[in-house]
C-alpha cells in the first residue's frame, strides 16, 4: 500500500487542507498521514478527506496537542 505523510504543524488554515488536496489528487489509492497542531486545520482536513469519498481515522496526542489525520484512499 502506498504511504505518504505531509507534516503541515505549524500551518495556518487554508494550507494543511490545500496540501492535503494537492496530495490527495495525486494519490490513486493508499495512505495519507497528516500531521496537525490545530484543532481547526484537524477538522477542516479530516472533513475534506470524508467529502472526497476517503476513510478517515483521527489519532490526538494526549499532551502534546497534535493530531494526526490518517486517510486512505480507494
Amino acid at each position: 500500500m502506498n504511504k505518504q505523510i505531509i507534516d503541515a504543524r505549524g500551518r495556518s488554515c487554508p494550507e494543511p487542507v490545500i496540501l492535503t488536496k494537492n496530495a490527495l489528487a495525486a494519490l490513486a489509492t493508499g495512505q495519507l498521514s497528516v500531521l496537525l497542531d490545530a484543532e481547526v486545520a484537524k477538522e477542516n482536513v479530516s472533513r475534506l478527506a470524508e467529502h472526497s469519498g476517503c476513510q478517515v481515522e483521527v489519532k490526538a496526542g494526549e499532551v502534546t496537542g497534535e493530531y494526526q489525520v490518517i486517510i486512505t484512499k480507494g
